[in-house]
């Protein structure tokens, strides 16, 4: 960014907290009506960025750490010289090094550096065995405070770090129990922005144009092996991520660790037209289905304000999923996209369960179609994996990673189950089963507020029990969260109402034309 605006820094992700804050209270906070659901909403959506900053920035604190200590054990190994050759010991009786035949004695304060004449003959070595001896010394002293700081950093990245993820589970708990409790609240205020659509649309552009010319000018870090990421798609596993943002002062170049050029550049368009798709789908699922372009394009600009959007903008496996779940929700009236699009989310395994709460949505009318769509996205992904790693021990291994078929993982843990006894997270994921499949049978009678809400809350409870890192994977479940929280009264929004009997969008105009007509 240097080269197109003069001087230009990134701000560093704290001094964003602090901005993107006090801006989103400026645009969105409704000081006329204080004790408002949207203000709480607002309170606790910006909650979510000083955990997500301390997990981050204890997380980088302990890789730094551990990199010093690693690089320090080789040093302290036993010192042996190229080509097996010893190189010169002290004497255990004296101290003194002995001299190799031929060479001149080590200079020192009483030896006459032209010569190699001693000064006082009555000193066999003079003092320059000390003074080798002192460096030595201060030398391992260095290195022992060295190591005492790192494991002190450490020790402060562990504590930091699962502070951030405690104060994430918390917020996310209180989000979750929010977004459970939407269904019930039948009276929904129109609660605008703050500016008009002209200012906020070109807020809008403005952070996008910044967002991406951030991922287009870092450098991709490459991943660790899939299998350490859990179920999920393992082609997509294989793109490194983009780091737009960094909490530590780290002068070493990234370029060593980045995976070959096509992985970097497909990893920085996917992420580039994720965010756009994201931003694009609530805008035009307010325009269409809330019937409130400045709703809708305030939601946009608040989701691009948000700290954890700054800092997760390279991202693939975190916007990638988002994506399609709010082109999910605008395609809600072709079931055969919808399940399109629901499927294709599933690359990170935590949206198959969703597939309960759709099909209950659709149940009445569209289940067929919305069942089809899904299965065409599976087979579309299976063959793409077949394609890649061909009939093999490979093709069944990441089958079986897509759809998660294997024993719960109790051991190589990272995030919050690093630091707390992962045997708990059993009953949790118990407790997901049973909500995911629970949205087939309540509410009764589901609309399209019910299916946004649902669809955030599922997402939100796979925070609980996620392998790695669970609960900064926030951008799976934040566009729906805002689009629930600026959303009006969508209960007339029902299959049965909304959708046609046939196939094609021709059918079904068609139909409705002659329901009116009637």
């Amino acid at each position: 960014m240097n080269e197109i605006l003069f001087q230009y820094h990134r701000p560093e992700p704290t001094t964003w907290v602090y901005i993107s804050t006090l801006l989103s209270i400026g645009l969105f906070f409704k000081f006329n009506r204080f004790w408002s659901i949207r203000n709480l909403d607002l309170i606790l959506v910006l909650l979510l960025a000083p955990g997500l900053v301390m997990a981050n920035f204890g997380r980088e604190m302990k890789e730094a750490a551990s990199t010093l200590l690693s690089d320090q054990q080789p040093a302290e190994r036993a010192d042996a010289a190229p080509d097996g050759l010893l190189a010169p010991a002290a004497s255990a009786v004296d101290g003194s090094v002995p001299e190799v035949p031929g060479s001149l004695p080590a200079a020192g304060p009483d030896i006459d550096r032209a010569t190699g004449d001693r000064e006082n003959p009555a000193d066999p070595v003079g003092d320059g065995a000390d003074v080798g001896g002192d460096k030595a010394v201060n030398a391992q002293e260095e290195e022992s405070a060295g190591a005492a700081i790192a494991n002190a950093n450490l020790l402060k990245g562990e504590r930091v770090e699962r502070l951030g993820y405690i104060w994430l589970f918390i917020t996310s708990a209180i989000l979750f129990v929010r977004l459970m409790t939407d269904p019930t609240m039948v009276r929904r205020p129109l609660l605008e922005p703050n500016l008009t659509v002209g200012a906020l649309i070109f807020t809008c552009c403005s952070l996008f144009f910044f967002l991406m010319a951030n991922v287009v000018t870092s450098v991709p870090t490459a991943k660790y092996h899939p299998s350490e990421f859990g179920p999920g798609y393992r082609l997509l596993y294989r793109l490194p991520e983009v780091p737009v943002t960094q909490l530590l002062d780290d002068d070493t170049p990234a370029e060593e660790e980045a995976g070959s050029v096509v992985f970097g550049a497909t990893a920085k368009v996917m992420a580039i037209l994720s965010q756009l798709a994201i931003v694009a789908g609530i805008i035009l699922i307010g325009y269409r289905h809330f019937d409130n372009i400045r709703v809708a394009v305030g939601a946009a600009a608040f989701y691009l304000l948000l700290p954890y959007t700054a800092q997760m903008t390279g991202y693939v496996d975190h916007v990638l999923p988002a994506a399609l779940l709010v082109w999910a929700v605008y395609f809600y009236r072709q079931p055969l996209v919808a399940g399109i699009f629901i499927g294709l989310a599933g690359v990170v395994y935590y949206p198959l369960f969703l597939l309960p709460l759709w099909l209950s949505f659709y149940w009445h009318r569209g289940r067929l179609r919305f069942l089809t769509g899904f299965a065409i996205a599976m087979a579309c992904l299976v063959l793409a994996l077949m394609v890649f790693y061909g009939v093999g021990d490979e093709f069944a291994t990441a089958f079986g990673s897509m759809f998660g078929i294997q024993w719960p993982v109790t051991e190589g843990l990272a995030g919050f189950w690093n630091y707390y006894e992962p045997i708990y997270r059993l009953p949790l994921l118990v407790a997901f089963f049973v909500l995911s499949f629970s949205f087939a049978l309540w509410p009764a009678q589901k609309n399209l507020g019910t299916l946004m809400c649902g669809t955030a809350a599922i997402m939100v409870a796979a925070q609980f029990w996620h392998r790695f890192y669970g609960g900064t994977y926030m951008a799976w479940y934040l566009p729906l969260l805002l689009l629930t929280i600026f959303r009006p009264n969508l209960e007339d929004r029902v299959a049965l109402a909304v959708l046609g009997q046939g196939w094609f969008p021709r059918r079904r105009a068609n139909t409705r034309t002659s329901q009116r007509a009637a």
